[in-house]
């Protein structure tokens, strides 16, 4: 039931102006930023001591948020809409060419992202130029919902690998088979993160990224979708990273980690009305750290 509510709401999506999506999208925000007390005061509470706002500030910018977040969700529903000969219509991209010589060495790439702006189509950007693009992504609560989301990730022709299943085994025949390898790294990674300062405060960190950038020799690619004030999006594409190793390879996953996460909070404060405020960044505890070495990858995915 709940997977034909979803691609019913695609379908409709998908026969409506794009430009009246996105004043859905406006109206939609608003009333989630009312009606949704949770996250609202969620989003407040983490933006003011991280962006050294005040409350009225905070309020303004998370509403803000809100109404991106729901144009986020109706361009989600609106991607079997995409095609390659309207995709420049609504999205830009800047430096696509890192992406080519990235992807020229053979060895795949990682691509450093986040939750910010239509993260979805950050795929399509480069699906869209014929690029091969594989995600691991968290499933959702509903099962169904997951597999709408999936079934609609699929039209822009992207490969997800679930996690809680033998996502890393196919994460790293992807990276050997010359894929790009998405990883959204600005969520709460667990006691088994890296604990690393961000947005002001300590958070669990993956480790992702530079786990696989290490073990595949895999080039690293930032990469950020963000919404522009004339409506279309623009993919920003940052300069190839490279793991580098010293002989200490913990030290070096960590300093490595640390570089990336740095790159992340830079576009978010730079766009605060983009990212994800109200998710639980910094749920674990940096005495909840699980202590030990973070650099293996099992056995049989290498």
């Amino acid at each position: 039931m709940h997977y034909k509510m979803v691609m019913l709401l695609s379908f409709l999506a998908c026969h409506t102006p794009y430009r009246i999506l996105m004043a859905a999208g406006w109206v939609l925000g608003q009333l989630y930023y009312i009606l949704i007390k949770k996250q609202r005061e969620r989003a407040i509470s983490q933006m003011m001591p991280a962006l050294h706002m005040t409350r009225s500030e905070a309020e303004r910018t998370v509403r803000a948020s809100f109404v991106n977040l729901a144009r986020n969700v109706l361009e989600i529903l609106y991607m079997p809409h995409l095609t390659k000969e309207n995709f420049h219509e609504y999205v830009e991209i800047d430096h696509l060419e890192r992406m080519e010589e990235a992807l020229a060495e053979g060895r795949g790439v990682v691509v450093l992202t986040g939750h910010i702006g239509t993260w979805e189509w950050l795929s399509a950007a480069f699906t869209m130029n014929d690029m091969p693009v594989t995600a691991i992504a968290k499933p959702q609560p509903n099962m169904q919902y997951t597999y709408a989301l999936n079934d609609l990730r699929k039209t822009i022709h992207v490969e997800i690998f679930s996690r809680g299943t033998s996502e890393l085994l196919a994460a790293a025949r992807a990276l050997k088979s010359g894929k790009i390898l998405g990883f959204l790294a600005d969520q709460d990674a667990g006691p088994g993160g890296a604990f690393i300062p961000f947005l002001g405060k300590t958070a669990s960190t993956p480790m992702g990224p530079a786990v696989f950038a290490r073990k595949f020799n895999s080039p690293v690619v930032p990469a950020f979708i963000l919404r522009q004030k004339n409506g279309k999006h623009k993919v920003v594409i940052g300069e190839i990273l490279r793991y580098e190793s010293t002989g200490d390879t913990d030290k070096d996953l960590f300093a490595f980690t640390e570089r990336m996460t740095k790159i992340v909070e830079d576009i978010i404060r730079e766009n605060p009305t983009q990212w994800l405020w109200f998710q639980k960044r910094w749920n674990t505890a940096p005495e909840q750290q699980k202590l030990g070495k973070h650099h293996t990858v099992k056995a049989e995915e290498e």
